[in-house]
């Protein structure tokens, strides 16, 4: 079926580049937004707008009726979620199609599936995907939590069933510590999500964060697109992100990348979705799976040529991938640098008015954003204003690219992290490619003594 007016079910940058997308492909878009959002870029350049409630998020973006109901006023024939807010809500996904609204995204069922992390590390080893060492599901009995522990081997990490960004995860150095760091993982979780479950895993002591994006047409076709290395972390949130990975060779890119492909082929996996790993001395480990658009897939896009919303709203109309595996080329080199509104150093959150706006441009620089001088930065929602993506030949190239890049992009009114990034871009570390998850934070640490 062809689609004809999709409501986009988010805001800010990822909002506006779906409008971007359907526009191209002559689709007509339909934004909704709340009160605080209302001078909003994608809200302006959208065919239709709807206001869906006041700022706070539980009464706007993550109100399913106002949604819905906007999507009937306004006689969309689809749905598009974007990322965060409602993209991985599986009751969200049955409630649209129930209403005969197509869903832009994987089946209901998946996102259910790989929202439980008990359920999706089951889910991944039956597919034959590797997994980190630990407990099978859920861990309640001390004597069994001992014993898993032992046999993955001290250090290990206790983690949340429900959620996400750190909450609910406790490491554990020894048996003395174990039931303590339990119970103290499950308030966490019960407080953050409703949900006191936790599980067992090996804790890796300096690994990196790679993952490979995957698309799928729901009758058991699917392709990989590559890896991402996304270790430069805050807090277990990303800061920037580059495809391809400093420390994968090709040959462990098709391994790993065919491996990821068959497991959605088996699942008839419709849409987008990426396959998180940790990745120590050459060895995989899944760790996730998100059932919707990443963030940083403009680096994927970068090097691959694929347009990967573009390709997520024909899969939606029930076409097939528009490309097969043997047709995808990997070239090149692209990074991409979260900016968000932010202190570069401490992080305290700078919302406000921006007074003076100017883009990085150039040759093979992108740069998603909803800003624009004028525009006042609610402080409601998450920090990120902007992504710098930058391609280049070599990595080297593309490194001197994007410093250039951020030499010249100015936000003004606000404090941003770009003085961050550009100090990142000269840590020998970094333009080495030698870097893990705690990179980052080590480096904070020490720069602050």
């Amino acid at each position: 079926m062809a689609i004809k007016r999709i409501l986009i079910a988010n805001r800010g940058e990822i909002a506006l580049r779906i409008h971007r997308a359907a526009h191209e492909m002559g689709i007509e878009t339909v934004a909704v937004h709340s009160t605080a959002d209302a001078d909003a870029m994608h809200v302006r350049l959208a065919d239709h707008a709807v206001c869906i409630g006041p700022p706070p998020a539980g009464e706007s973006y993550l109100n399913i009726a106002n949604i819905i109901s906007a999507a009937e006023i306004a006689q969309c024939d689809a749905i598009h979620p974007g990322y965060g807010f409602l993209s991985e809500n599986a009751k969200f996904a049955d409630i649209v199609e129930a209403h005969d609204i197509i869903w832009i995204g994987p089946k209901p069922e998946h996102i259910r599936t790989m929202g439980d992390k008990i359920e999706a590390k089951r889910t991944a080893g039956a597919l034959g995907l590797p997994l980190v060492p630990g407990s099978d599901g859920a861990v309640s009995d001390i004597t069994e939590a001992k014993a898993i522990a032992e046999a993955a081997g001290y250090p290990v990490i206790i983690k949340a069933a429900s959620g996400g960004g750190g909450r609910g995860m406790k490491v554990c150095n020894g048996p003395d510590q174990l039931e303590t760091l339990i119970q103290q993982a499950g308030s966490e979780a019960k407080a953050a999500f409703g949900d006191a479950t936790v599980y067992i895993e090996k804790y890796l002591g300096n690994p990196r964060h790679i993952e490979f994006q995957v698309f799928g047409d729901g009758n058991g076709n699917a392709i990989h697109l590559g890896e991402r290395d996304c270790s430069l972390q805050r807090r277990h949130q990303k800061v920037l992100e580059e495809a391809p990975s400093p420390v994968i060779t090709p040959e462990e890119r098709h391994r790993m990348g065919e491996i990821c492909a068959q497991a959605m082929r088996d699942m008839a996996y419709r849409g987008a979705g990426t396959i998180e790993f940790l990745w120590e001395n050459g060895e995989f480990y899944f760790i996730e799976m998100n059932t919707r658009l990443q963030v940083e897939h403009p680096v994927t896009e970068a090097v691959t040529g694929v347009d990967l919303v573009r390709e997520q709203i024909r899969i939606a109309e029930g076409k097939p991938l528009s490309v097969t595996q043997d047709e995808l080329e990997f070239q090149g080199h692209a990074i991409e640098c979260r900016i968000n509104a932010e202190d570069p150093f401490t992080f305290a959150p700078s919302p406000g008015l921006v007074t003076y706006y100017h883009a990085a441009g150039g040759m093979h620089v992108r740069v998603d954003s909803g800003l624009y001088a004028g525009y006042r930065i609610p402080p409601y929602y998450d920090s990120m204003i902007a992504k710098v993506i930058v391609y280049g030949r070599t990595r080297e190239g593309c490194i001197m690219r994007l410093r250039r890049a951020l030499e010249e992009m100015v936000v003004e009114g606000v404090k941003t992290n770009i003085p961050l990034h550009r100090e990142l871009l000269r840590q020998d570390d970094v333009l080495n490619g030698d870097y893990s998850i705690k990179w980052l934070e080590q480096w904070l640490e020490e720069r602050e003594v």
